[in-house]
């Protein structure tokens, strides 16, 4: 018998969510934030994109707002009422000291103790091809989460008011091919994050024949995750710890 994850640790408070478009953060880890929030955790969501160039029928200009709307929607189903975005153009986002500085500035100001975000890989779980976006947001903010605590780097941000923030613990990735925690998500947490993708409606029309039922596609997905944590539903993450309690594993 394979031996079971561990679950993530659930002893701290705040929660930034890093993800490139808008139902990135839908697919799966938004149920393991609708436990997080009923628990009394503060999460909030940041976006690199508006996701203006997801809907082939539908121009940027429209596009952008209506998903805007839709993400901030979604967001409500599981207790998360600060959604931002940083613009950058959705489809050929980059990485490099723009982006990691953007998500450093928001990290200072949140001052998490957990992010998460989408797996960063070139193949996610199942072998499924990762998206460019996606592997930019992924890894800018696995950097970020340690960019943040030093003061030389982005030293600007010291002008703008922004302390250095060296707390945060895990940085969690979804989708990972080989993840390494998991989530309990069985009951609530799971009808709510399938009512949170649910919430993106014009978008997922406008993927056409492509786009998922968020109730079986969702359930699917957690009951998959669930024999790996020895649960009915699971969310499973690949978690990076940057932060130790007492002495590192390898002393």
């Amino acid at each position: 018998m394979d031996e079971l994850l561990p679950a993530l640790p659930e002893d701290w408070e705040r929660c930034l969510a890093v993800a490139a478009h808008p139902d990135d953060i839908e697919y799966g880890a938004a149920s393991a934030i609708a436990r997080w929030t009923a628990q009394g955790k503060q999460v909030a969501y940041l976006l690199a994109t508006r996701g203006e160039a997801g809907i082939d029928t539908v121009h940027p200009d429209q596009a952008g707002l209506l998903r805007e709307e839709e993400q901030r929607a979604a967001a409500r189903e599981v207790g998360v009422e600060v959604v931002e975005f940083l613009d950058h153009r959705d489809g050929v986002v980059e990485y490099g000291p723009e982006l990691r500085r953007d998500i450093v500035r928001a990290i200072r100001r949140h001052r998490p103790d957990v992010m998460v975000s989408g797996d960063f890989g070139v193949r996610m779980v199942g072998g499924m091809t990762n998206q460019a976006d996606h592997r930019a947001v992924g890894l800018a903010t696995l950097d970020a989460a340690r960019d943040a605590g030093n003061r030389w780097i982005f030293p600007e941000l010291l002008d703008e008011g922004l302390a250095p923030w060296n707390g945060v613990r895990y940085v969690c990735f979804a989708g990972a091919e080989h993840p390494t925690h998991g989530v309990d998500v069985t009951g609530e947490p799971l009808r709510r994050g399938i009512a949170s993708l649910a919430a993106h409606a014009e978008y997922t029309k406008g993927l056409g024949v492509g786009g998922p039922d968020p109730g079986p596609f969702l359930n699917w997905v957690a009951r998959q995750g669930g024999p790996a944590l020895g649960v009915a539903a699971a969310v499973l993450f690949d978690v990076h710890v940057l932060a130790f309690e007492g002495p590192p594993p390898w002393v």
